[in-house]
């Protein structure tokens, strides 16, 4: 049996074309809750109750064994994954496609706010994994353009904050309608009376798997700066000029990491942009300008910088804030690595300030 520290993605059972998309993704280490989930879900049939803070890396923890047994010829939902949030919803599928590798499995989020009819006829045609919050899952149930019937997999992620918010009746709506078959996986990152209970109404043979680590590192300084967002980057430029600034700026989009990337290297800053539309080899070669200190500022959405573990970065900057408390931690989690000191700093507009209370309240962190 190896020592905790010494566990490698190799050890935990996955497939080959996992261990390709965690290499690609930059992954070094598995988290303790990989650790812990992954060989039980290829040794073993029960049901498990995963204790884990936002932030751990349990997305992973289920996607990578779960891509590994879909049947990617077979039409059919076979895996299912309820979040609480869309914004939830959208970042766990951009997740498990970025760790499908070669396999061509579809993964299709549903979540209400947006029309329903795509969503309907990209599950005509064949999708292996949907990831959806509960009312718009519950809505595709009861118009039959989703069936839970073939279902392997199902994953309530969150599941204390969905309580929170009061999804248990709409949960255990969509629980009844999976086949007798599905294995039932729930992560929560507290484990109050109502979580076991639904684990005990709803599944056979479980066990509880607890983690309990620090979310975010105790030698990072959390800062947020009240800023219109029309001055965020003149206040970034004297950011990048009063510190010896090595580190990640954080955008929403695609687009904002372009045109953010032009106008930093119009200045004069040794800046590059990384997002999911930037190929593969080129992608290799920004990153490493930037592990090599050739690039100090990369600027990057959520997913591009998902699992990058570079050593000694100073910063990490929230052009925008995130949307969720699962985002800022990773985010923030790229630098004071290894006992180093680092800075995140996140900006924040005048109309945000709830945003930013509940980052604080679920991260776990006091911003100065």
């Amino acid at each position: 049996m190896k020592e905790v520290n010494k566990v490698e993605f190799e050890d935990l059972g996955i497939s080959e074309n996992g261990l390709n998309a965690v290499r690609r993704k930059g992954f070094e280490k598995p988290t303790e809750i990989q650790r812990e989930i992954i060989p039980r879900f290829f040794e073993g049939e029960k049901d498990m109750v995963g204790q884990a803070q936002t932030g751990s890396g349990k997305t992973a923890a289920f996607a990578l064994p779960i891509l590994d047994l879909v049947d990617e010829r077979s039409k059919d939902v076979q895996a299912i994954v309820i979040t609480p949030t869309r914004e939830l919803a959208l970042q766990v599928k951009d997740e498990i496609e970025s760790l499908r590798g070669g396999k061509k499995v579809h993964v299709l989020a549903v979540y209400g706010g947006q029309p329903i009819f795509p969503q309907i006829e990209r599950l005509r045609k064949g999708v292996q994994i949907v990831v959806g919050t509960p009312g718009r899952v519950i809505d595709h149930l009861e118009r039959r353009t989703l069936s839970l019937e073939k279902v392997r997999f199902f994953v309530l992620d969150e599941a204390d904050r969905m309580l929170d918010m009061g999804f248990i009746d709409d949960i255990e709506r969509i629980l009844r309608h999976a086949g007798a078959e599905r294995r039932v996986l729930m992560f929560s990152a507290t484990m109050p009376p109502e979580v076991l209970r639904l684990a005990r109404r709803y599944m056979r043979d479980y066990e509880v798997v607890r983690v309990h680590s620090k979310i975010t590192p105790e030698n990072v300084e959390h800062r947020c700066l009240k800023v219109n967002p029309e001055k965020r980057f003149e206040h970034l430029c004297r950011i990048l000029d009063e510190n010896n600034f090595y580190g990640i700026v954080f955008c929403q989009t695609k687009k904002e990491t372009r045109e953010l990337g032009r106008r930093l290297r119009a200045r004069g800053y040794k800046a590059d942009a990384l997002n999911g539309d930037i190929p593969q080899h080129k992608r290799e070669s920004i990153l490493r300008n930037f592990r090599k200190g050739y690039t100090r500022v990369l600027v990057a959405t959520d997913v591009a910088a998902r699992g990058i573990d570079v050593k000694d970065l100073t910063h990490v900057v929230n052009y925008s804030i995130p949307q969720d408390p699962e985002a800022y931690i990773h985010r923030t989690g790229r630098t004071g690595r290894e006992g180093k000191r680092g800075k995140a700093i996140t900006f924040v507009a005048p109309w945000e300030s709830r945003k930013l209370k509940i980052i604080e309240r679920t991260a776990k962190v006091r911003f100065r």
